[in-house]
């Protein structure tokens, strides 16, 4: 059900803790306007856009998401993405995309799929976080280094190798104040938490750069002056066209916000020792992006560090995450004009260490050096997100986590013939002549099935009575029904009587009623228990004997 925090955490909501929301939302806000200026720009967007996400996305993912503290708005994660969609569609294409993403994640919400989206398999998560790291870094060098080209290419290849050509046009008056900015933005934590590095890189470097009047790009001289007010909010026109060309950019930013909100939620929780509701969340964040589109932003999400932040400062519900939205209005409408004068340098500066902080170089090195699987999922989705395209490469990765998986059901499924003990309890001598027994381990699906249809060909004189051991048959899909089919039909030519026994999974035994295939093979001829089996076979023996 869709239920906003926001409504539960205001029954009991105190003065005292209304203060440490506010300190928290204003410190949070003025943390968000660096990084959300920046993001936009690597985006390939103006300035304001992220501004706009950040107020709009931020506002409306406080007030109905399903979690206590969660910040949204533009992350680094989006970069990527964002970026392709409008050198591809323009910022037209952009906008109808996310407004699109916002849809589809309303739907994943009322249809519960915030539960699933748990379920995505952690190398694949890591191996394009990763990738994301590498290409804001690689797009951050051009301005670090205040490179005098033309526009960067999209292609990662492509893009060093136009800085190779352009290294000779280095700004070292860019390089210095890109330098300067990540030795504030590391240290700063060491001497305070309460004022973040990246604001006073911002505050100190605009006024060099101001001050001693260097020869340095600004966001204003790129970009132009940041208006000081919300645009018109305008509802992008969507048709069934439209769709078919941007439906999968779309679901790359669903997919990419639900898990990146989830997962923000998820260390939030770990944090205050709370509980976040997935689905309310995932609603909220469709919302989020649906307004953000309407006023001409990008794609939201929830923010890890942001969030982190406002936990770190005393924010505790909602209410903290809509005062840093209101924060960030009142920057823009008062003071957002200055923002004109930072350096572009700066901002490069502070996404680099954005980038180096997402890389999570740690988990990408122990997933490596884990199983094989895992560490194939992790360099295949790390490969194509850097070098092709994070829809393929989450694309590719998921398809192969599903085969790698599956390869592992069927490498742990087995189908024996009891030519050994087959119980603590049971003999081999309890075994009559004339009755064959096998035994299905593991999940009978299309990938292990073809184990059971060799191990039913090694039978050479078919018994009077065939006794198959489903107790160790989790799940069983419409292969495995198929098999068993067969092989009923096979030993009903060979007048063998077939016997189920211990088919404990409820699953199993539903999906057997839905075929009919219990209805085939017969009430009696299907057994709780391996000894009544045996005790049924004897019976058939006996009647055959007469």
């Amino acid at each position: 059900m869709f239920k906003p925090k926001l409504i539960h955490t205001l029954k009991n909501y105190k003065r005292e803790q209304f203060y440490k929301d506010l300190i928290a939302g204003v410190i949070v806000g003025i943390v968000a306007l660096p990084l959300a200026i920046a993001f936009a720009i690597a985006s390939g967007v103006s300035p304001e856009k992220g501004i706009f996400t950040a107020i709009i996305a931020g506002l409306v993912i406080s007030a109905l998401g399903g979690s206590r503290v969660q910040i949204g708005g533009p992350t680094g994660a989006f970069i990527v993405v964002v970026y392709g969609v409008v050198q591809q569609f323009g910022i037209n294409g952009l906008i109808v995309a996310t407004f699109i993403a916002g849809i589809l994640l309303i739907i994943m919400g009322l249809t519960k799929l915030g539960n699933v989206i748990k379920y995505i398999p952690y190398p694949l998560i890591i191996g394009f976080t990763t990738g994301i790291a590498v290409i804001i870094f690689s797009s951050e060098v051009k301005d670090f280094l205040g490179l005098k080209m033309g526009g960067v290419p999209a292609d990662f290849i492509s893009k060093w190798l136009a800085y190779g050509q352009h290294l000779s046009s280095v700004n070292l008056y860019a390089a210095a104040i890109g330098a300067f900015t990540l030795l504030i933005v590391l240290l700063w934590p060491k001497i305070t938490h309460k004022v973040p590095g990246s604001l006073i890189a911002i505050i100190v470097t605009t006024f060099a750069v101001s001050f001693f009047h260097l020869p340095i790009e600004t966001i204003g001289s790129r970009f132009g002056p940041i208006p000081s007010s919300l645009p018109t909010p305008v509802i992008p026109g969507v048709s069934f066209a439209i769709i078919q060309q941007l439906i999968r950019p779309a679901i790359t930013i669903a997919l990419l916000g639900s898990i990146e909100s989830l997962l923000s939620a998820v260390v939030a929780d770990g944090m205050i020792g709370g509980n976040h509701r997935s689905n309310t969340e995932l609603i909220a964040q469709g919302v989020a992006n649906i307004c953000s589109s309407i006023f001409g932003g990008i794609p939201a999400t929830g923010a890890i560090a942001r969030t982190a932040t406002n936990i770190k400062n005393g924010g505790r519900t909602p209410v903290a995450g809509i005062i840093h939205a209101l924060t960030l209005l009142a920057i823009m409408l008062f003071v957002g004009k200055w923002a004109a004068l930072i350096p572009m340098a700066t901002l490069a500066g502070i996404l680099i260490v954005v980038a180096w902080n997402m890389s999570e170089l740690e988990n990408f090195r122990a997933v490596l050096k884990g199983s094989k699987s895992d560490a194939a999922v992790l360099v295949t989705t790390f490969g194509l997100t850097v070098l092709v395209d994070l829809t393929v490469a989450i694309e590719i990765g998921m398809i192969l986590a599903a085969f790698l998986f599956m390869r592992k059901m069927m490498q742990a499924s087995s189908v024996h013939q009891a030519i050994v003990p087959v119980d603590e309890l049971i003999n081999l001598d309890d075994i009559p002549t004339g009755v064959d027994v096998f035994e299905i381990n593991g999940p009978l699906f299309f990938g292990a099935a073809y184990k059971f249809k060799d191990a039913m060909k090694v039978i050479e004189n078919p018994a009077k009575v065939l006794i198959i051991r489903m107790r160790n048959v989790p799940v069983i899909d419409a292969t495995g029904i198929r098999v068993l089919r067969e092989v009923y039909t096979a030993t009903k030519k060979q007048g063998t009587k077939l016997i189920l026994t211990e088919v404990n999974s409820v699953q199993v035994a539903d999906e057997l009623k839905k075929a009919r295939l219990l209805f085939q093979i017969g009430k009696g001829n299907i057994k709780d228990t391996f000894q009544n089996a045996l005790m049924r076979a004897n019976d058939i023996l006996s009647r055959a004997n007469g």
